[in-house]
């Protein structure tokens, strides 16, 4: 049967109900856009449903991503005046600590770039680091606080971004997977094809996450769009004994590597519900999915090295997900010249919970013909075509 929708012509499908897209459909929506949401699963069913929830600040250096990044800090703050508490939306700051003098000055140069670039970010000598954290490791040689940096519940903030969407009008449609990315006779958009019919519309937006390479090829274009796999642990409910999100500066360069090969730099970070959280893990491994018992133990061993109290503490259980990885670091969000009609809202790696509010907002704007609220070139689709990295 036809698929139609049943408030008058669309202006956009959104491909993908993790926290991306439904950022798109909530800002989209709020900007006066008919949109309708298709995923294959449900929300959150992919990498949203298995990250962390991070939004950080503090492993951003200074450019494009940093700016993203404040940019979501300030709607997020927005959000949790909109969205219900169970967000879980908590702004305990972050801290990153430095084991030696030579990664505490690499550290500080860091954080002064940033500084520069509008992030708050304070140093913290090695006898202060126990007043934000008492149960951290002794003889660190110092470390940064970042003010800026919280936490959200990211499939629960998926969910009710998507609630809010519909309660401006947005149709959300769960379980029916996009078959084709249909085109006009010039190459233009004119919607798409599910198992259930067609639907049309003049834009698609691919929020596909770590399969948004699948939904570029369906539109006859490409997106070197690559799974990352990551493995959190999650241990058994405790009191609150860690107090932000706590790592040490390594995690910062492994966000940044391009390798292939396991690397893991232990996030610490307590919940609302008790459990502390253990991530993460980074390996290009293709969709495998086998639990690597390497991933798990280095966790466990930079954890404890961080936090020696939770050396007697039980990890009741352990998940994985595969981040969008692209290869400058950077999303692709925007419109597609090579298909007049497209645009992107993937490629986040790791950090797509934490920029999906100003991925929302620039897709809503690049949808309605609106002032960009920061400059989107750096995120252009095609600027991994020779001619597009030119440009």
């Amino acid at each position: 049967m036809p698929a139609g929708n049943p408030r008058g012509p669309l202006d956009a499908v959104i491909i993908g109900a993790g926290v991306v897209g439904a950022a798109c459909a909530y800002y989209a929506s709020r900007a006066g856009l008919a949109v309708t949401v298709l995923d294959r699963g449900s929300v959150a069913g992919g990498t949203t449903g298995t990250g962390e929830g991070n939004l950080l600040v503090s492993d951003k250096e200074a450019g494009p991503e940093l700016d993203l990044a404040l940019l979501s800090t300030r709607l997020w703050r927005e959000l949790a005046d909109v969205l219900p508490a169970q967000t879980e939306y908590e702004p305990k700051g972050g801290l990153v600590v430095a084991p030696d003098e030579t990664a505490l000055t690499a550290l500080r140069d860091f954080a002064q770039d940033q500084r520069k670039a509008g992030a708050e970010a304070h140093a913290v000598p090695a006898d202060r680091l126990h007043d934000l954290e008492p149960h951290l490791a002794h003889g660190l040689a110092g470390g940064f606080h970042y003010p800026q940096d919280a936490q959200v519940q990211p499939a629960r903030a998926a969910a009710q971004l998507l609630r809010t969407a519909r309660e401006s009008g947005a149709c959300v449609r769960l379980g029916e997977e996009v078959t084709a990315v249909l085109t006009r006779s010039d190459g233009t958009v004119r919607g798409v094809r599910t198992p259930h019919g067609e639907l049309h519309a003049p834009a698609v937006v691919n929020a596909a996450g770590t399969w948004g390479g699948d939904v570029a090829r369906l539109a006859g274009t490409r997106l070197p769009v690559l799974p990352r796999r990551g493995f959190v642990l999650v241990t058994e409910p405790l009191p609150r004994v860690v107090r932000h999100k706590v790592y040490a500066a390594d995690y910062i360069s492994d966000v940044a590597s391009d390798s292939a090969a396991l690397q893991s730099s232990a996030v610490v970070e307590g919940t609302p519900a008790g459990p502390v959280l253990i991530g993460a893990t980074r390996e290009r491994v293709g969709y495998d999915r086998t639990l690597s018992a390497e991933a798990l133990r280095r966790l466990a061993a930079q954890a404890t090295r961080l936090f020696p109290v939770l050396a007697g503490v039980r990890a009741i259980r352990t998940y994985h997900g595969f981040r969008p990885y692209l290869p400058d670091h950077l999303p692709a969000i925007g419109a597609d010249p090579r298909v007049p009609g497209l645009f992107h809202a993937c490629g986040h790696e790791g950090a797509g919970i934490g920029l999906a509010p100003a991925t929302g907002l620039l897709i809503a704007a690049a949808l309605s013909g609106g002032q960009p609220p920061l400059d989107p070139r750096p995120f252009r689709p095609h600027r991994f075509d020779q001619a597009g990295a030119a440009q």
